[in-house]
């Protein structure tokens, strides 16, 4: 019998500032070779990105998986996961920290607190899970093949921002 398995990929990454970046690489990467639209594929750069950026600072191993001689500073990692599904494409990002996200209120001068409210915005659909055979969670996000208007059409004033050109804006400031 010949099955082939369906298309997914994962990627471990060191839990470190750099890691966010491979993760927006290895999306592009991963999603152009599946013949993603471009769109969606801006989309899920600037999700991975996000959810990326959360779980670092979630990452760090517990304390009973700890080696001793790393002491509390232990480089924890965290696991992209991408899967296709018959509306798009889901994006996960796992880590050691098993609470649950919890989307923060910010003002318009916080310098964080947003990048749940861009997941929101911009996947068809998101969620957690827990890990089964570790402590930690799986956040995700569905991206949708094409990205829904609000996100990427054009403002009615031209003075308003799209959530797209916020999350290009936001990855852009990491980067620097």
């Amino acid at each position: 019998m010949n099955q082939v398995p369906s298309p997914a990929s994962e990627l471990t990454l060191a839990a470190t500032p750099n890691a966010v970046a491979w993760a927006r690489r290895h999306t592009v990467d991963v999603l152009q070779h599946w013949r993603f639209p471009v769109e969606g594929i801006e989309v899920a750069r600037l999700l991975v990105s996000e959810l990326a950026t959360n779980a670092i600072q979630h990452a760090r191993p517990p304390a009973s998986t700890t080696a001793p001689y790393l002491g509390n500073d232990a480089i924890g990692t965290i696991v992209l996961k991408l899967w296709p599904t018959a509306r798009g494409v889901l994006v996960g990002v796992t880590d050691h920290d098993p609470r649950p996200p919890t989307p923060r209120a910010s003002d318009s001068h916080a310098t964080g607190g947003r990048g749940l409210l861009l997941t929101q915005t911009m996947a068809n659909r998101w969620g957690h899970y827990p890990e089964p055979s570790r402590p930690g969670k799986t956040v995700w996000a569905e991206v949708p093949t094409q990205p829904k208007e609000e996100i990427t059409g054009p403002a009615g004033s031209g003075l308003e921002v799209t959530s797209l050109v916020m999350g290009q804006v936001l990855t852009a400031l990491r980067e620097l």
